[in-house]
């Protein structure tokens, strides 16, 4: 389909120079236009690449480096705290029970001071003592002391995970998150309780915007294990492609910051402290393509500007260039051959005008040669017609006329006369001069003849039988064609075999088509005999000559001039015994 659409868009370049040459300088600006087009669009993408990548890692290390500033603050806040003489007794249990009152108020005030001394990022603050299992809560609710009737969260998350350190978040409190230390005694490191801080993510917006995001590029902060923790703008955990990716990345490499190719785009990292929260920066494709695209349009419109104006300059000049080449076609295309049809002469000076002369001299002599030739050919072709017309095999005339000698002694005048007359009847035929093509009838009367004599003399052993469609009796077929077929059938397969001969002939209509087969049960034909028989059967080596009788070459050979290769005659042994000759002509003939 897409072979036979391709010659048909190309058909009318190839049958006309006028369309090569425009095509030729129509593709002339376009092809250059494109490739510097598609040159320019990626060096441009490269660049644009190269750009973003160091822009992006640039702003990602500073971004990281001011987020773990922040973290380290909140990390002294709970420092400060820790070392507090009375939450490091509280806590160690060390405190007489007149002392742990005073404690809990001192450690309650100290925990007020430090909520109220913070930004106003921080939510709260909790202390949690694991052996008295007292909660300290300071937020902006007020402050409250209360006993835990178990490890509350996310201290219980804290000491389950046996951690130092934890980034806590809520799906309650999607804004908010929770940065939680265990507090460990000195000796064993055991873990005697935790501080909590509670945070909003706003304070990490300022450093966050840092990396300039675009309103199609997502900057988020990331745990380590790529769970998606806060994102600056509303976000979902689809549109961070790669981040299983990156999360190989960074647990492979000990780089803090690094970026990411993704199927979509690029994806930057750096890490916050050692918080094991990770900021990224998702860049999608179209921001480095952005630029490329517009580059690309530009092309394109200028180089759409380019080919209509090549394809206007194109229009004229190979009308200018092509109107005499055309001119002279048309010139060639009135050159009668065989009749004195010429265009007159243009009586151009130059290449073309001189072409034009020695076409119309040399047109003259082809008339004068075909003349001559067709002639010869034709006065060649009817002698050789009338003399396969007054062939008859001897050898048969010899038969019959001894056949008839002997039948006057011993037949009734009737049946002597009834062979004289079918051998008059096929001299007749043999002898007039009709067209070269008869109707399938006259052969089929003529065959008729021929086996009524070969009936007589073969009473005892041959058997004829012909079968036809009445339909197929006006298609054409070349004079003296299937009496010598039959006639080989009895010289070659029949007369070898010993026992009954059996010959039949049969006339079908198949289709735009008229078959005629004969089969006879002789001796068949050796199997190199038979290839040999159809190459001279082919059209390639057929040839109407004068042989010594009238054969199947002879009679392929005029099919083939008649009506072409696609009919003839083939000779095949038949499946059971015997050999079987097809004849093909077609049922109407077209002029």
């Amino acid at each position: 389909m897409l072979m036979k659409a391709a010659r048909w868009l190309l058909q009318p370049i190839r049958r006309s120079i006028r369309n090569k040459v425009i095509l030729i300088m129509v593709l002339l600006p376009v092809i250059p236009i494109t490739v510097i087009t598609a040159i320019a669009a990626e060096n441009n993408r490269a660049s644009m690449e190269a750009e973003v990548v160091q822009t992006n890692l640039s702003n990602m290390r500073w971004t990281a480096a001011n987020l773990g500033e922040k973290v380290a603050q909140l990390n002294n806040q709970i420092y400060a705290i820790q070392i507090h003489p009375e939450v490091s007794e509280y806590m160690n249990g060390s405190l007489i029970p007149s002392r742990q009152f005073t404690a809990q108020r001192s450690i309650m005030n100290m925990l007020t001071s430090a909520f109220y001394s913070g930004n106003n990022h921080l939510v709260g603050v909790q202390l949690y003592a694991k052996e008295s299992g007292r909660l300290f809560t300071a937020n902006s609710m007020g402050n409250d002391i209360e006993t835990a009737s178990g490890i509350p969260e996310p201290f219980a998350a804290l000491f389950e995970n046996n951690k130092n350190v934890m980034i806590h978040t809520s799906e309650d409190k999607p804004d908010q998150f929770q940065l939680v230390r265990s507090i460990n005694r000195f000796e064993n490191r055991e873990k005697l309780g935790g501080i909590s801080i509670d945070m909003r993510w706003s304070m990490f917006h300022q450093s966050m915007e840092l990396l300039s995001p675009k309103e199609e590029e997502d900057v988020a902060v990331i745990h380590e294990n790529g769970q998606l923790m806060y994102a600056l703008q509303a976000a979902k955990e689809d549109d961070f492609e790669g981040i299983e990716d990156a999360v190989k990345a960074w647990q492979a490499s000990d780089a803090e910051t690094g970026f990411l190719r993704t199927k979509n785009g690029y994806l930057f990292y750096g890490a916050i402290g050692t918080t094991g929260m990770r900021v990224v920066k998702i860049v999608p494709e179209i921001v480095i393509t952005r630029g490329a695209n517009q580059t690309m349009k530009t092309g394109l419109v200028v180089g759409i500007i380019s080919v209509l104006l090549s394809m206007a300059a194109a229009v004229f000049l190979g009308w200018m260039v092509a109107r005499p080449i055309v001119a002279l076609s048309r010139t060639m295309s009135g050159v009668g051959l065989m009749k004195e049809t010429d265009r007159p002469l243009s009586n151009r000076m130059d290449e073309i005008g001189l072409f034009e002369s020695k076409l119309y001299n040399m047109s003259a002599r082809i008339r004068e040669h075909i003349r001559t030739e067709y002639s010869m050919k034709l006065e060649m072709r009817t002698a050789e017609l009338k003399a396969l017309q007054a062939q008859i095999n001897p050898h048969f005339l010899h038969n019959t006329l001894q056949l008839i000698g002997s039948m006057l002694f011993s037949k009734k005048p009737e049946e002597c006369y009834e062979i004289i007359k079918s051998l008059s009847e096929m001299f007749r035929y043999v002898i007039r001069e009709p067209d070269q093509l008869v109707p399938i009838q006259y052969e089929l009367e003529h065959l008729a003849h021929y086996m009524r004599i070969q009936e007589m003399r073969f009473a005892n052993r041959l058997t004829y039988r012909l079968d036809h469609e009445p339909n197929a009796f006006s298609a054409l077929i070349p004079k003296l064609t299937l009496q010598p077929i039959v006639e080989n059938a009895f010289i070659h397969g029949l007369d070898p075999k010993p026992g009954p001969w059996r010959v039949a002939v049969q006339v079908r209509v198949t289709g735009s088509d008229v078959e005629i087969l004969i089969q006879d049960n002789g001796i068949g034909v050796p199997k190199e005999k038979l290839d040999r028989l159809r190459k001279r059967l082919a059209f390639e080596s057929g040839s109407m000559g004068i042989e010594e009788r009238i054969g199947l070459s002879n009679v392929a050979s005029r099919i083939h001039k008649h009506y072409g290769i696609n009919y003839g005659i083939t000779v095949e042994n038949h499946a059971a015994e015997g050999t079987l000759v097809t004849i093909r002509v077609p049922l109407h003939r077209e002029e």
